[in-house]
Order: structure tokens, then C-alpha cells, then sequence
């Protein structure tokens, strides 16, 4: 009987755990940046009517890229998404909910959405180039539209980037 009664008010804990959690600084970037960004396009007129929020969030979706339009996808802002939850995230703004709010809504729906993370610029300036992992050396090179045949170690990979460097500088001028 004891073990019983621990059971259950553990299983409380958790529940109010859970129900006081709310969003951790940074959780869900992509979502309340997205929705920060779509709010402040919206007319007085178009924020109490969920249609039209709906309406205007796909007309967003279309000029978004990269992680945006990620969550574009997942909330079934896009043509081709597979789920079609923009209604949760419609009525709520309509509301005048904030927006961490409804991102915290949005991600018991689905976890991925949160899970969304923009990515990160690097200042080539400033950065030593030997404490970045090969992945962020190879975009590097990726977004310069560039390639680094017969790089195999971490140092190859340096040095194209630093041969590379003076020809994209000045472009950024």
C-alpha cells in the first residue's frame, strides 16, 4: 500500500512538473522567431480572424527559407505538408496569445517543430579556424560555393579555406 502511495504522488510530481515546464530560453527559436516575424506583418484587421492569419501565414511560408520554411512544413503552412495544424497556431494568435505560448502548444503536437534550430553565422574575422569541427569547415566552403579536392584532414581543410579567404573578404566589402 505504501509503495502504491509513492507511485501515485510521483507520478503528481511529474504531472506539475510538466504543466509548470513551459518553454527554456532558447527552446523553440525557429517557431517564436517565425512568429514574431508573421505577427508583425499581420494588419490590425486580419489579427482577430483565424481565417485570415491562416490565409496570410501561407502567403508567408512561401517567402521563407531554410529552417522557416521548415516549420512551414511541419504546421502545414506549405502545399505539400503532410500534417495541417496551422489551425492551432491560427485561433491562438487570433486570441492575442503570446507567442512562446503557442509554440509551447504547438510542440506537444509535434516535438520536431522545436527541435528547429537557425543556423549559425560565422564570422570568419574572428573565428580560429582550428577550433571549428570539419562539418563547419565544409559548409564554409559549401557557401562559398566551393570545393577542396584531396582534403582529408581537418588542416587541408584550413588551409583551402584560408587560400579562399582574401577572394571572399573583399566580396563581403
Amino acid at each position: 500500500m505504501a509503495q502504491m502511495t509513492y507511485v501515485v504522488n510521483c507520478i503528481l510530481i511529474l504531472a506539475l512538473f510538466e504543466l509548470s515546464s513551459g518553454l527554456r530560453e532558447g527552446e523553440c527559436e525557429v517557431c517564436v522567431g517565425a512568429l514574431t516575424k508573421f505577427e508583425k506583418s499581420l494588419d490590425s484587421s486580419e489579427k482577430s480572424s483565424p481565417q485570415k492569419i491562416e490565409a496570410r501565414f501561407r502567403e508567408f511560408c512561401l517567402t521563407v527559407k531554410k529552417a522557416e520554411e521548415r516549420f512551414c512544413y511541419y504546421i502545414g503552412g506549405l502545399e505539400e505538408s503532410a500534417t495541417k495544424i496551422v489551425a492551432e497556431m491560427s485561433r491562438p494568435l487570433s486570441y492575442g496569445l503570446p507567442i512562446d505560448k503557442i509554440c509551447e502548444k504547438l510542440k506537444k503536437k509535434d516535438q520536431q517543430i522545436c527541435d528547429l534550430r537557425y543556423e549559425k553565422t560565422i564570422d570568419l574575422k574572428t573565428v580560429d579556424l582550428k577550433k571549428l569541427k570539419v562539418r563547419d569547415l565544409k559548409k564554409i566552403l559549401s557557401d562559398w560555393d566551393e570545393r577542396c579536392e584531396g582534403c582529408i584532414e581537418k588542416a587541408d581543410f584550413i588551409k583551402r579555406i584560408e587560400e579562399l579567404k582574401p577572394k571572399y573578404s573583399r566580396e563581403e566589402l
